[in-house]
């Protein structure tokens, strides 16, 4: 018996066929567009000012919007990147059934 694992297909065809990378892309803009957004309307008080009063230890206000923005940012890319994929999937086997 052999001690080398067998060949396996490429898993390159299907990244390609879902347009995960294009989906990925288009996740992370929105992303961080929506961030960006958030942050300024929380820091700038574009929506006026909040309400209560809050301590922030160590990073202060605008440091931690700035982390809640970068968490924001990456679940919204990861949503964004998942939903479109399931689309396209979804589409792929509407094609194939047809």
């Amino acid at each position: 018996m052999s001690e080398t694992p067998p060949d396996r297909p490429p898993q390159s065809g299907l990244v390609r066929a879902l347009k995960v990378p294009r989906n990925a892309v288009i996740g992370i803009g929105l992303g961080i567009a929506l961030a960006i957004v958030a942050y300024l309307a929380r820091v700038l008080e574009l929506l006026g000012p909040f309400a209560g009063t809050r301590e922030y230890p160590v990073l202060g206000p605008e440091g931690w919007f700035l982390v809640l923005a970068f968490v924001l940012a990456t679940s919204t890319a990861l949503l964004v990147a998942s939903v479109l994929t399931v689309v396209e999937i979804v589409r792929l086997a509407r094609t194939v059934d047809e």
